[in-house]
Order: C-alpha cells, then structure tokens, then sequence
C-alpha cells in the first residue's frame, strides 16, 4: 500500500511541475507577443529578389519569397515560394494570410488588377532608380522600426555613390545606348530606367533623351544618329539566349558595323544579378563594373 502511495506522489509532483512549466512557457510566449510592436508582428510577402535582400538586410521575417533561380538569404530557406515576381501565384499567398505584400512599381501596371481581382492588398514599393530605392530603405526602416539597419544599409550605398562620383568627375562623359534584350527583341532604356540611373550616377550620359518612360522601341536608323561611345546590352530573362540574339543581330544587320561604339569594339554585355531592370542592394559592385566599362584608359 505504501509504495503504490509512493508512486501516486511521484506521478502527482510530475504533473505539478509539467503544468507549471507550461505556464511559464506560456507566459514568456505572451510576454514576448505583448513586447512586440503591431509592425512587427505583420506577416510579409516579398515578391521580388531586391525586396526579399533588402528586407533580410532590416532583420525582417517573411512569410513568402518569389520563386527565382538566384541565391536568397539563408533567413528564407524554409520560407514559401509564391511563384515568379511577374506572374506571382495569387492562391499561394492567399494561403499565407499575409498582412503586407510587396512588389515593385515596375510591375505595378501589369500586376495590380490581378492582386485586386484576388482580394489581396498589395504595396509597390519604388525601386526605380539608386536614389528611390534609398528612400524606400529608410520608409521600411520605420515602418518596422528598423531605422538603425535602414540608416546602415542606405549609408553604405550613399557612400558608393560619393565614391564613384568623385572618381569619375575627371573623365569627359561617355555617350552610352543601353538595350534590354528579351527573347526574341529588345528595347532602348531611357535614363528613367534603372540601368540608365546606374549610367547617370557613373557620370555616362545617356544617348536616348527627351522619353519618360523607361523603355521604348526604336529603329536602328534613329539609334545610329545618337552616336554612342559605348553600347550596353542587358539581358533579361534567358540570359543566354538574350546574347545569342543580339549577337546575330549585330552581326546580320549591317548597319550596327556602322556605329562608333561598334567600331571601336564598346560594346558590352550586362548580366543579371548584378544588373537588373530594378534597383537592387547589388548597386555597389554594378558601379564599380559600370566605371571599369565606360572609363576605359
């Protein structure tokens, strides 16, 4: 009789503690709930590479990431894909019951209808240009309270900036055409597209002007009257089928052996990630590769 006394005791002071480590558990859960702000406890969808790296660099959780052949943080590697930045899968962020998703301006024409269509809120943050993307740095920071990541990360291209421009206020600016080629064409960028900002910070000067938009298409008579030192050309999408159509096309249209940079053997190609059609945190090295190309000794 005493021992089964014995081990109704032990069985009881288990019990006892089991409950009462389950009640501090749950109080340090709802002490740390209550020690977070409304802002960061929101769940996030990036449904872009540039948005996901910056957000990474704000110490910042998400929910969703875009489907994408390049590298994102480790932070993300459990975290759901929700399909191309272009064409993202409205059911699969439905599913994440997402409080913020967010894309890019750029794609804000062609995406919005759907994200309205679907009953998803959507914020298009702007990362058309070096400068707009700073500013949008900051606007996260203290959205999320994240100012001191925000205030890092925007100095450190800040500082670039300054660098790249004092090195490159000696050299006469270049006259530089920048083709973005697709599969199967390509368009001229303007100076209000990001690899046109990316030319302007360098010092280069853009042979396209007098266009707002970022992109338009244009005959190879007009291009060859801009007379441009260097030609650029960045592919988008199927990188390798984008150079092997522009090299067929230089070299089956004649006309392209008659533009200086031609002649003078500028013309280069741009690849993604480095270079890309939005603002993204890979500026730095872009503008060094960007001075090595338009500043040639």
């Amino acid at each position: 009789m005493k021992r089964i006394q014995l081990i109704f005791y032990i069985m009881l002071l288990f019990f006892i503690a089991g409950c009462a480590g389950g009640q501090t558990a749950g109080e340090e859960k709802e002490a740390k709930d209550e020690g977070q702000t409304e802002e960061e406890k929101v769940r996030i969808v990036a449904t872009t590479t540039a948005i996901a790296e910056v957000m990474n660099e704000l110490e910042l959780d998400l929910v969703g990431i875009p489907t994408t052949s390049f590298p994102l943080p480790e932070r993300y590697q459990d975290v759901v894909e929700v399909g191309n930045p272009m064409k993202p899968d409205m059911e699969v962020i439905k599913t994440l019951n997402a409080d913020k998703v967010l894309s890019v301006t750029t794609l804000e024409y062609d995406l919005k209808d759907s994200f309205v269509n679907a009953g998803i809120e959507t914020e298009f943050l702007n990362f058309q240009s070096v400068e707009s993307m700073i500013t949008t740095i900051k606007e996260l920071g203290g959205t999320y309270h994240r100012e001191a990541q925000a205030e890092a990360l925007s100095q450190n291209v800040e500082s670039k900036i300054e660098e790249i421009q004092e090195k490159t206020a000696q050299y006469q600016s270049p006259k530089v055409l920048i083709l973005l080629g697709i599969p199967g064409s390509y368009l001229v960028a303007t100076e209000n597209s990001y690899v046109g900002n990316l030319v302007k910070v360098a010092g280069g000067e853009n042979a396209i002007t007098g266009f707002n938009e970022e992109y338009i298409s244009a005959n190879t008579e007009y291009l060859h009257e801009a007379d441009a030192d260097v030609i650029l050309r960045l592919s988008h999408g199927m990188p390798d089928e984008v150079v092997e159509m522009f090299n067929s096309e230089f070299k089956d249209n004649n006309i392209w052996q008659h533009f200086n940079a031609v002649k003078n053997n500028r013309v280069y190609d741009l690849r993604e990630p480095l270079f890309a059609t939005t603002a993204n945190l890979n500026v730095t090295n872009a503008l060094d590769e960007l001075v090595d190309i338009l500043y040639v000794d």
